[in-house]
């Protein structure tokens, strides 16, 4: 699924490489004023390395990610630089609105779902399982077998497109009925205990952690890689129809007040240890 930029391990607090590496290029390297960078290898190895990443591992996801086409490399004498696709940079920018805009509470719902209906032959197992992974990461819950629902205007076009389904979907915008029970229906359609378990858990870990001497870019750069692992899981379901003392707020505080400490510190250390270069243009089949 090529629009999943953090690879998701909802059971742990571990992150893989690449959900590092594309951290790092939103923290340090996206729309900075100077315009697109390449940053040399031996740079993200170091910073990744704060983290625990290992050398070998950061060069095999920096390979990897080139050939799926989110990083594209540059080569300067010796040295081997690394910038973002346009394709990566609209994704980060996608996170970035999840993370600093939109935030994990939804409080401005104005009572609209959108309803996706699909039919497909029997035999079409592989396309079933990648409709519904598509639609589970773009918030929408199973309300029956062959009915989806999620909150607000979705844009599903891409998706159905992408898997070749658009004569086997149907998607509806509409609103509840008065003797609908939306808080019975959103506990049957979303796994409300395991979201607010990742909240309570995030929460935990980030309000105990002693950040007093810790290294500032490794810090911020593990903190919002968790956080939008945690809301890229998240539907944003309307607050009013969620359980009392819904965590997300919480855990949303705990994220804004760290990520406010650490983001002029992160960024003075890595203006000292980053090396990077002006990435040319590239070929248009290369983007």
């Amino acid at each position: 699924m090529e629009d999943v930029i953090l690879e998701v391990d909802v059971a742990g607090a571990q992150l893989r490489p690449q959900s590092l590496v594309l951290s790092f290029f939103g923290n340090h390297v996206l729309d900075l004023e100077e315009g697109d960078l390449g940053v040399y290898s031996g740079s993200i190895i170091d910073v990744l390395g704060r983290v625990g990443t290992g050398e070998q591992a950061v060069r095999s996801t920096l390979t990897r990610m080139v050939n799926r086409g989110l990083l594209r490399r540059q080569r300067e004498g010796r040295k081997m630089f690394f910038g973002l696709t346009p394709h990566a940079g609209d994704i980060l920018r996608d996170g970035g609105q999840r993370i600093w805009r939109d935030g994990a509470v939804n409080e401005d719902w104005d009572g609209t779902w959108t309803l996706l209906g699909f039919s497909l032959p029997e035999s079409w197992q592989r396309q079933r399982h990648d409709l519904r992974s598509r639609l589970t990461w773009s918030g929408f819950g199973a309300l029956y077998s062959g009915l989806w629902i999620a909150p607000g205007r979705v844009d599903v076009r891409r998706i159905v497109s992408e898997l070749g389904l658009d004569a086997h979907v149907k998607v509806f915008h509409a609103q509840a009925d008065a003797f609908t029970d939306v808080g019975q229906m959103i506990r049957e359609s979303w796994d409300l205990e395991g979201l607010a378990a990742r909240y309570v858990a995030f929460d935990k870990r980030w309000t105990t952690a002693d950040l007093t001497a810790a290294d500032p870019i490794a810090t911020r750069l593990r903190l919002v890689a968790e956080w939008l692992r945690v809301i890229r899981t998240d539907p944003r379901l309307p607050v009013r129809h969620l359980p009392a003392e819904w965590p997300a707020r919480q855990a949303q505080d705990t994220f804004r007040r760290i990520a406010a400490q650490t983001a002029e510190p992160a960024a003075r250390r890595a203006a000292d240890v980053l090396e990077t270069t002006p990435l040319r243009p590239a070929p248009l089949e290369n983007q």
